[in-house]
């Protein structure tokens, strides 16, 4: 059945996610508080960092938030994860009980260690509105230009995740699987980046496919911890939202993440990383909640530290790699 839908925020996933929709036979509304990112997509049908991608006149493109959120069935929130809160707070006057908010940013909110579906509730507390965390294994680049993907659809509804489910299914290229547990699936899809982080690092040092097979493999270890310690169910680690998301994350020539890190173990500096990626590194943004979600749950993450101590200016790239390899003999199984 055919939904109306508001994107909040015309990045390469809000704009990548708008073109699907519109293929599959929605009306979509894609709005930016940028009139000249709009400008620029009216004018040429294509985003700056979708290149070769044709972006569809059917999307409705607007700079208004009551325009984007009236009327509408779903609405995506596809802002960064640190402007979830502000955007949540901005759009208070205007949702309706009723519709169902999809969160596809990824992040752990420093202080209050919420995710973005919790940050949503927390703002929108007064509405009767369920959130569905919208997540795993996808590219912009690739759902973009119709590219095989598979997707998951979190909530603790299962009813709500199900009509989500069937909103973004599309039978030629997005395949969309449904997980009750959000809660594991939003701390995947925030704590990888930073492990994709550190595979870039390595991939800038000149190391080979065992380094950075043991950093996806030990990394995905360290965010079961924390998933575990907050209650996740351990199945989702193995799916597409944990292993899958953090594969394709931490090897891919499309991850921004593994681009800074790659850029990190080359030797720039992170200020000159960050120009050179040009668009949100959310793994930067995780750091400081990983490492308080350490402390709380009182957590031995070695690789998170380590990537912590990197963009802290506590050791370099090149020190930290001795470091993790002097490190006592563990085993392989202990969560110690």
């Amino acid at each position: 059945m055919k939904k109306q839908i508001g994107i909040l925020g015309s990045g390469t996933w809000g704009t990548a996610l708008a073109n699907l929709l519109i293929s599959i036979g929605h009306n979509v509304t894609l709005w930016s508080k940028f009139e000249n990112e709009l400008e620029y997509i009216a004018s040429n049908h294509a985003h700056k960092n979708l290149p070769g991608v044709v972006i569809s006149e059917q999307i409705k493109l607007t700079s208004s938030l009551k325009e984007a959120i009236c009327d509408k069935d779903v609405i995506v929130m596809a802002v960064p994860s640190i402007f979830v809160r502000q955007t949540a707070s901005l759009i208070k006057d205007y949702v309706k009980d009723g519709q169902i908010i999809v969160t596809v940013a990824k992040g752990v909110e420093k202080g209050t260690l919420m995710t973005t579906s919790e940050i949503i509730h927390d703002e929108l507390k007064e509405k009767d509105l369920p959130v569905v965390a919208l997540s795993g294994p996808t590219h912009a680049e690739e759902v973009a230009i119709g590219l095989p993907t598979l997707i998951v659809s979190a909530c603790e509804d299962l009813k709500v995740a199900e009509q989500i489910q069937d909103v973004f299914y599309s039978s030629q290229c997005l395949r969309v699987y449904t997980n009750q547990d959000i809660k594991g699936v939003e701390i995947c899809g925030a704590l990888k980046n930073i492990i994709a982080i550190a595979a870039g690092m390595s991939d800038g040092l000149g190391y080979g496919d065992n380094a950075k097979a043991a950093l996806i493999t030990r990394g995905l270890r360290e965010i079961t911890k924390i998933g575990l310690a907050m209650g996740a169910n351990i199945n989702t680690f193995s799916g597409l939202t944990g292993i899958g998301d953090i594969v394709v994350t931490a090897t891919s020539v499309h991850s921004r993440n593994h681009k800074a890190g790659y850029l990190l173990g080359q030797g720039y500096s992170l200020e000159e990383t960050l120009e050179k990626v040009g668009m949100v590194v959310e793994g930067l943004n995780s750091l400081e909640a990983a490492i308080e979600l350490e402390k709380k749950y009182n957590l031995n993450l070695p690789i998170i530290d380590t990537v912590s101590a990197i963009i802290s200016g506590k050791t370099s790239v090149k020190d930290a790699v001795p470091a993790l390899f002097g490190r006592s003999k563990k085993d392989e199984t202990s969560f110690i």
